[in-house]
């Protein structure tokens, strides 16, 4: 009797260490089975960023190489045995909530009162592809029996308007990504990709309304729950488009730029659009196709929906897109796919078939109505067949609720992988026909088109530049047809004090400083530069931009403004300050830097002001007289200089004098070496350069009594020197050339003593400490072009 409580509490124990021990066993099993699955995740993500850096030199977007390795790693069987189907299911709510997500944004980018305004050419082109593709897919779909488990009238009406689509996201990334976003072409491609993707998917968001999604005893209670679906949807239209605006106007007011977003505001504009979203489903109707609609009516403008734009489109493409196409490749099963059937083939076939001519051919037949080139118009069309995630996430929805099989499914994927594969090599032929058409773009005043309007990137380094370089913009101005475009662009330095001052904006790139200093002076300078406009800005447009980098990279983004707007000219503040008694000081090392990179790698000509008292003097009008000289020796800068001089001279306030250096060959003191460097036919052509240009401009400013004209014939550079030294006090302005003189004779042995090499010969002479410091001096460089260009300009047309 003793020995029975010990012995049953024996077995209690072993029970217990029995349950615990299956306890272990099933988390431990879990946690390997946990860790296999991060694992295979993990590899996706890997995977598809080091194969799309293999495939940079092809062009090919991050699409691409999602695609690929989802596929391939989900068809692997150990992959594919380890995600369970519980884990399957959490996965497909993962991939239902991003993809809502990404039809919420893809609407909010979208402007859908474009529909009821009279048709732009993108939309007429975008029309057009799609209503041929649309014919076509109706004519053909049906023969072809892709489904035959579903209402043939619906599923040829969802899936004809599912291949007249674009994927307007993907298109406009590669198009911008390969920079043709700013040419004609690329506009076009642009404006009809996103009007074809708005039009079908609103289409299929209102005939989902009558699609019946659930079973219904009789036609009557079909009719009543699409009436129900309707109006929630209608309603949820309506309060998208009239009631949010006055709510996100509120939050943008209580929100200025360059603050921080407030938390509180931010949740309850986040709650808001979520609500919108799911005010339609709770009546039966598509989620993904709410999540659009509310989106597509919601306003776009405003910091809160950029916002949203900004920070849901990097979560879609850091974290979303390799795991949705991960679990694209574990819904479908490459294995499963019917190759050996012939019929298979032709439903493939027809698929491409359908997009691809649907597409092109109603391209062509109104780009040629509207007067464009068939050539680029066939380009055109097969860009607009790129097709998006939506369409395969569309195929994989078909297969879910068993209205396609799995070879049809897969199908549609491949169709969508080819045509979004082939559009950077169809860039790259567009480019290469417009640097056939447009070979050579000469960024410089002496090539200047005279009917276009003169464009300047015009630098400052602070408010101590304003009087200078209002002063040389105003002598800058010509006439008023067709006019002066200034871009004044503030030059700061990037320091870590300042750094940390910065705030993101909504812009991928966009960065708002708060550093008090900072924003003061630019109020300033733009204050200032606002005020000449308005007291006589007749025929000038000012735009105000911004240079802030560090010295090290502050010259690349100089080069890449100046060639994303189009300047003929960057005229930039020397890097010395005058000082009160007269003198120049020592500089600053960072801006010099920057002026002699600029001049090494400008994508325009170069001008730089040596100030030393042009902003001191009067402000210059029509009633003032400034004396303004130019002094012209030869070659390529001096001719710049020239026809820079030439605007120079139209000014009514600007008294211009040419003073032309040339050589006299019969004094004894001419020297008897020259430049070996260049050939005589070399210098004989560049003599006859000089002269035709010279001629020019004495025949239209001189002869006619505008400019004043003086000759100096000089024997070697000594004398050029004693002659330089004696126009101090003369003038308030003198221009010159940097250098790119064949003869250099007149110039021979000036560089030996160089303080400045950045302003050439003459110019370090003229703006020497023994040189008069009433006048500035105003150093030009021409833009270099060598040879056939490389690259080619943004803004290329060939349409």
């Amino acid at each position: 009797m003793s020995t029975m409580p010990n012995t049953s509490r024996v077995d209690s124990t072993s029970q217990n260490v029995t349950v615990n021990q299956q306890c272990l066993n099933f988390v431990a099993a879990t946690m390997m089975n946990g860790s296999g699955k991060f694992l295979a995740l993990i590899s996706a993500y890997v995977l598809s960023r080091v194969v799309h850096h293999l495939l940079r030199p092809l062009s090919q977007p991050y699409i691409t190489s999602d695609l690929l390795i989802g596929l391939i790693l989900a068809t692997l069987p150990p992959v594919r045995d380890a995600f369970a189907n519980q884990f399957t299911l959490t996965l497909d709510n993962i991939v239902d909530f991003g993809m809502i997500c990404y039809m919420f944004v893809l609407g909010l980018e979208m402007d859908p009162y474009v529909i009821f305004k009279s048709p732009t050419r993108h939309a007429m082109v975008a029309y057009a592809g799609t209503l041929t593709t649309l014919i076509i897919a109706t004519a053909i779909t049906p023969w072809l029996h892709y489904s035959r488990h579903t209402n043939i009238v619906t599923f040829t009406i969802s899936l004809s308007i599912h291949l007249s689509g674009s994927g307007s996201h993907i298109l406009t990334r590669l198009i911008t990504n390969l920079k043709i976003g700013k040419s004609d072409i690329g506009k076009l491609g642009i404006g009809a990709g996103v009007h074809s993707d708005m039009i079908t998917m609103f289409f299929l968001s209102i005939g989902y309304i009558f699609v019946p999604t659930g079973d219904f005893a009789s036609a009557q209670e079909g009719m009543k729950g699409a009436i129900k679906v309707g109006s929630a949807l209608v309603i949820q239209t309506i309060v998208a488009a009239k009631i949010s605006p006055i709510f996100m106007n509120w939050v943008n007011n209580e929100n200025p730029e360059g603050k921080p977003l407030k938390g509180s505001h931010l949740v309850l504009s986040m709650a808001f659009m979520a609500v919108i979203c799911t005010c339609a489903p709770w009546y039966g109707y598509n989620s993904f196709m709410s999540a659009f609609m509310a989106g597509l009516f919601l306003p776009s403008e405003g910091r809160i929906s950029k916002w949203a734009i900004n920070k849901i489109n990097y979560l879609l493409s850091t974290l979303f897109y390799p795991l949705f196409f991960f679990w694209v490749g574990l819904k479908v099963d490459i294995l499963s796919f019917r190759a050996g059937h012939i019929d298979t083939w032709g439903r493939f076939f027809s698929l491409v078939f359908i997009t691809t001519v649907g597409k092109v051919a109603g391209t062509v037949i109104c780009g040629l109505l509207l007067g464009y080139h068939w050539p680029e118009l066939v380009a055109l069309g097969l860009l607009l067949t790129a097709k998006g995630h939506f369409h395969i996430y569309f195929a994989i929805y078909g297969l879910r609720k068993e209205i396609i099989d799995m070879t049809t499914c897969i199908s549609m994927v491949i169709v969508v992988f080819l045509t979004i594969v082939h559009t950077p090599f169809l860039v790259k032929h567009i480019i290469e026909r417009a640097r056939q058409r447009v070979p050579i773009h000469r960024m410089a005043l002496q090539w200047l088109d005279p009917s276009s309007e003169l464009r300047i990137l015009l630098c400052v380094h602070g408010p101590h530049n304003l009087p200078s370089t209002i002063n040389l913009m105003e002598i800058s101005r010509g006439t008023p047809e067709p006019g002066l475009l200034v871009y004044v662009t503030d030059m700061i330095e990037l320091t870590e004090q300042l750094a940390a001052t910065l705030v993101q904006g909504e812009g991928v790139d966009s960065m708002t400083i708060t550093d008090k200093s900072v924003t003061e002076m630019r109020d300033q300078i733009g204050h200032a530069f606002q005020a000449y406009i308005d007291d006589n800005g007749g025929g000038i447009t000012l735009s105000r931009m911004l240079a802030l980098s560090t010295f090290s990279g502050m010259a690349q983004d100089l080069s890449v403004l100046a060639e994303d707007l189009m300047v003929s000219l960057i005229l930039l503040p020397f890097h010395k300050r005058l000082n009160a008694d007269g003198t120049l000081d020592g500089g600053h090392p960072g801006f010099r830097y920057v002026n002699r990179k600029l001049l090494r790698n400008a994508p325009c000509s170069i001008g730089i002001l040596v100030d030393r008292g042009f902003g001191s003097i009067e402000k210059i009008s029509r009633s003032s007289l400034t004396n303004v000289a130019i002094i012209f020796i030869g070659g390529k800068d001096d001719r710049e200089a020239l026809s820079y001089a030439g605007r120079v001279a139209r000014h009514p306030g600007v008294k211009l004098t040419v003073i032309r250096f040339l050589v006299d060959k019969t004094s004894e003191n001419a020297p008897r070496r020259v430049n070996h460097r260049a050939s005589v036919a070399e210098q004989e052509e560049e003599m006859k350069l000089d002269d035709e240009c010279f001629a020019e401009f004495y025949e239209r400013y001189v002869a006619g009594g505008k400019v004043a004209y003086m000759e100096k014939h000089l024997a070697n550079s000594s004398e050029t020197y004693t002659n330089l030294r004696s126009l101090g006090g003369q003038y308030s302005l003198i221009i010159v050339g940097r250098g790119g003189r064949v003869n250099t004779v007149l110039t021979l042995g000036l560089n030996d003593w160089q303080q400045c090499p950045e302003l050439g010969p003459v110019g370090d002479v003229l703006s020497g400490s023994g040189f008069a410091c009433q006048t500035s001096i105003l150093i030009i460089q021409q833009h270099s072009i060598k040879g056939q260009l490389d690259g080619l300009s943004d803004e290329f047309s060939i349409m």
